[in-house]
């Protein structure tokens, strides 16, 4: 049994990302518009058709962004909590297919296991996704604060994990953002710094992870070779591969040891961002 895993756009300009096995998925997050979900997804030969619910982490307009069209398409569930519905800044969703979902309340779709947890971020009721199945554990740990207990809890259970890298500290500082954004990002609410993820990787990584997707990294203050040079000096043995703001990456099928897995080079960060509230 495999899980099989990509980023179809990982950044403060849309997230969203699809973990599966061979008869269904969720999607965590649904940042990017219906149509360039669509279009990524034929790109790898993955079938919406074997998509089941989303799941919603919180609601900052780049990981609902496509929502909508998406969920009343595909009469898809969306799991999403009540006071994140309620700050979605006016999402609507049919009544049938909104499912609110509690803190470590397992969510049964077919044979994946979701369990959600909660995190320290800038919103309403934000929340970060374990998706299982036959044991093989997959996380995505984006919009983080800090490395809080939770955070660190679940990333030590994850043979593979999303986990955000969105600035550099030295780029931040010297950037041309307010102080006020400044301190946003990197004060305890906003995201995780390079450092700040490579801690969290090296102090607590298990010993079974075999794939890190290098995620949410910022246009502005950070950039995917630093990124890269970073990680990959310190992988021990674990794939490195960079989510692109621009592009999806490869599927990579993750097992209980590792096996023969697609490796393409990471795409290159697009030169375009939309306009959000911070990075």
């Amino acid at each position: 049994m495999s899980l099989f895993i990509t980023s179809l756009n990982s950044g403060s300009n849309g997230n969203c990302y699809y973990v599966g096995n061979k008869d269904e998925a969720v999607l965590v997050d649904a940042g990017i518009s219906c149509g360039e979900i669509e279009k990524r997804m034929k790109r790898l030969n993955l079938s919406m058709q074997k998509v089941k619910a989303i799941f919603i982490s919180h609601e900052h307009s780049d990981h609902i962004k496509g929502l909508e069209t998406l969920s009343k398409k595909y009469q898809l569930p969306v799991y999403i909590t009540a006071k994140t519905l309620e700050n979605s800044g006016g999402l609507k969703l049919p009544k049938h297919l909104t499912i609110s979902f509690k803190a470590y309340e397992l969510v049964i779709v077919g044979a994946l296991v979701v369990t959600p947890f909660p995190k320290i971020h800038d919103a309403a009721d934000p929340f970060s996704f374990i998706v299982e199945c036959d044991t093989i554990k997959v996380g995505v740990f984006t919009d983080i604060g800090y490395a809080c207990t939770e955070v660190i809890t679940h990333f030590q259970q994850c043979h593979a994990a999303f986990l955000e890298a969105n600035y550099d500290e030295a780029l931040l500082n010297k950037g041309n953002y307010p102080y006020f954004l400044k301190t946003r990002i990197s004060g305890g609410m906003g995201h995780l710094s390079n450092k700040q993820a490579l801690e969290l990787f090296i102090q607590y990584r298990p010993a079974f992870m075999s794939h890190l997707f290098l995620s949410h990294l910022s246009k502005n203050n950070n950039h995917p070779l630093l990124v890269q040079d970073l990680f990959n000096s310190n992988a021990y043995g674990v794939q490195m591969i960079l989510a692109s703001r621009d592009k999806e990456t490869a599927v990579y099928a993750i097992q209980h040891t590792k096996g023969i897995y697609k490796n393409i080079k990471p795409a290159k960060i697009a030169s375009r961002q939309l306009t959000l509230s911070f990075d």
